[in-house]
C-alpha cells in the first residue's frame, strides 16, 4: 500500500468525490481529508492504493484540474517527527 498526496483541492471537496477521482486507477483503500480546529478543509488530504494502482494515479492525475483547482499529486513522504516547541 501507498498513501497518495492530494493537494490543491477546493474547499468543497468531500470523500466521496475524491474517492471518485482516485477509483478508476484501482480499489481505494482509504481517503482522509485534512481539516482545521473548526471543521473547515485544508485543501489537501491523503489517499491510500494498492502500490501500482497508486503509481499511476500519481502520473495521470498530477496537473489535473479537479473542480477548478490544479491537482498537486505524488507519493507521500514521511516528514519524521517534530521538534518539540519551544515554550517562552
Amino acid at each position: 500500500m501507498k498513501t497518495i498526496y492530494v493537494g490543491g483541492l477546493p474547499l468543497s471537496a468531500t470523500t466521496e468525490e475524491v474517492v471518485a477521482l482516485f477509483s478508476p486507477y484501482g480499489a481505494v483503500d482509504s481517503v482522509t481529508l485534512m481539516k482545521k480546529p473548526d471543521g473547515q478543509s485544508r485543501g489537501f488530504g491523503f489517499v491510500v492504493m494498492g502500490d501500482d494502482e497508486a503509481m499511476k494515479a500519481v502520473d495521470e492525475l498530477d496537473g489535473v484540474e479537479f473542480c477548478g483547482q490544479i491537482l498537486r499529486i505524488n507519493e507521500s513522504r514521511d516528514r519524521g517527527a517534530k521538534a518539540p516547541r519551544r515554550a517562552w
